[in-house]
């Protein structure tokens, strides 16, 4: 289909126009593009009333290039609601090839002190108000009932309902403090999950009566504490309905909405994923979010001249038309984008003031308070420049990997400390090193979420056997202490990376 085009065949009998509806269903959606500009498509569309854009690290170079590209995408329309992932620690899209220089939500949890979780989320809201972004999708404020879980683990404040409430407060008052939109995620709780909707739909096998004691009390919360949007997860919740929580009305308007008092903006998360896409074709899915309850439709990828995001605009017409999506539904959906985007114009002088308002060594202090070592029987623990062996397994694709290449890590980190650090990367089915010819100097296992990958269980255990003095860092969710030394970080961001090689250093010159 041309980029523009209208579907033909539409019934006439609607009393708005079809260039009203058109206009209609461009404000509801959030789709991402290719490049570091905005492509000719994109930009039509904005003039056409497309109402956000969602930016992932592969369309962000520096902070000069990502505030130019916001500028040029307001330039067509002034009111679109420009969107990312940035929540610090594991998930950055601003800072994807060096790591985030703020640690995530479960360091934040260990740290445990609300006034630090909210001085955190007012430097990243610094960073993002910078390059001229409306809505941070953050906090994810999902209980982590399961150490199993695949996408959030270290992505959430903790497993205590009452303590994640705390923190997803704190998060957001801090964020919107600063004039950026905050976005509680992944609802109605996609803590107590052992699959990742990126892949297939998770099952949240709980009654009613646990989900109120669980996995809904930091959505009340971060409701409660003015929270400007909420995303929905790609769940499945026996429970509440039948059908994913993202096509539900049962959950989305019956349960958001109408129990728990929600009046903000209501984003999928995004329709590609395989959670919702192996069940409907993607016009079908926005159709049927929107008619749940949904306001804005998130679509990671665009196709290169645009063609998906017309055809999703001509579904939703469509459905509008055919009585499938009431035209009112439309129109309230459309309404609380403009009011998002209304918000954040008022908060200008907000977003100025902030920009002033640094916070220095704030991220590398939370990271370091967030540490947790057992087994330690020297000072410093590393003495001479290590071995660090790397055990990695796949990165969830929330991380969003694009920017292109693993991040520095825990070795840079070190070398940075003591040079002459080397390292090595293995991965599932690879043997280790030779430790052997490690002989004289330390041995550092870095690993992540060992907690949930047998095979890296096996290796940490033969890795010790051979050198009974290794150090292990358990950068994600921790699990049994192993080693002679065993550092928990809580995250795997840059600020984590060089809290850790202090601690194992004893080295505070830059503390």
């Amino acid at each position: 289909m041309r980029a523009g085009s209208r579907k033909t065949g539409l019934t006439t009998g609607s009393p708005r126009s079809t260039d009203d509806l058109d206009r209609l269903a461009m404000a509801v959606l959030q789709p991402g593009f290719e490049g570091t500009a905005p492509p000719g498509w994109l930009c039509r569309a904005l003039a056409e009333g497309l109402g956000g854009v969602v930016l992932f690290a592969r369309n962000i170079a520096d902070p000069a290039q990502t505030a130019a590209l916001t500028a040029a995408l307001r330039a067509d329309n002034p009111e679109v609601i420009v969107a990312v992932d940035e929540e610090g620690g594991t998930v950055t899209r601003l800072e994807a090839g060096s790591g985030s220089s703020w640690p995530g939500n479960l360091a934040l949890g260990v740290a445990d002190d609300v006034r630090l979780t909210e001085r955190v989320a007012r430097q990243i809201g610094r960073l993002v108000a910078a390059s001229g972004i409306t809505l941070d999708y953050a906090p994810v404020v999902d209980v982590n009932a399961d150490p199993l879980n695949p996408v959030i683990g270290i992505r959430s404040f903790g497993t205590d309902p009452e303590a994640v409430s705390r923190h997803a407060v704190a998060w957001i008052k801090g964020l919107q403090g600063g004039g950026v939109a905050a976005c509680a995620k992944h609802f109605p709780g996609h803590g107590a999950t052992r699959s990742d909707s990126h892949l297939e739909l998770p099952t949240v096998e709980a009654p009613r009566e646990v989900l109120d004691l669980r996995d809904l009390p930091p959505f009340r919360a971060a409701i409660a504490a003015g929270v400007q949007a909420i995303m929905c997860g790609h769940l499945l919740v026996p429970a509440l309905d039948e059908v994913p929580a993202t096509l539900s009305r049962a959950v989305l308007t019956g349960l958001l909405r109408d129990e728990l008092g929600f009046d903000g903006v209501l984003v999928t998360d995004a329709i590609e994923m395989r959670a919702v896409a192996a069940l409907h074709e993607p016009g079908e899915i926005a159709v049927r979010a929107l008619a749940a309850g949904a306001d804005a439709v998130c679509v990671g990828r665009s196709s290169p001249g645009g063609e998906s995001v017309y055809e999703l605009r001509d579904a939703i017409v469509g459905a509008a038309r055919e009585g499938r999506l009431s035209e009112e539904r439309l129109v309230e959906a459309a309404g609380r984008v403009r009011r998002l985007a209304r918000w954040h114009e008022a908060r200008a002088r907000v977003r100025a003031a902030a920009a002033h308002d640094a916070d220095e060594g704030l991220g590398d202090a939370v990271a370091a308070a967030a540490l947790r070592m057992a087994g330690a029987a020297a000072r410093p623990v590393l003495s001479a420049a290590p071995l660090v062996v790397q055990i990695s397994a796949r990165l969830s694709q929330a991380v969003d990997p694009s920017a292109g290449g693993r991040r520095p890590g825990l070795a840079a980190a070190i070398a940075e400390i003591l040079p002459g650090t080397e390292r090595a990367e293995i991965g599932e089915g690879d043997g280790l090193p030779d430790l052997g010819t490690a002989a004289g100097r330390p041995v550092v296992l870095a690993v992540h979420d060992a907690v949930r990958h047998g095979w890296m269980r096996h290796l940490i255990a033969e890795a010790v056997r051979a050198r009974p003095d290794a150090v292990v860092v358990e950068t994600g969710v921790p699990g049994p202490p192993a080693g002679a030394v065993y550092l928990a970080t809580h995250g795997d961001s840059a600020a984590s990376m060089r809290a850790a090689a202090r601690r194992l250093t004893d080295d505070a010159s830059a503390s």
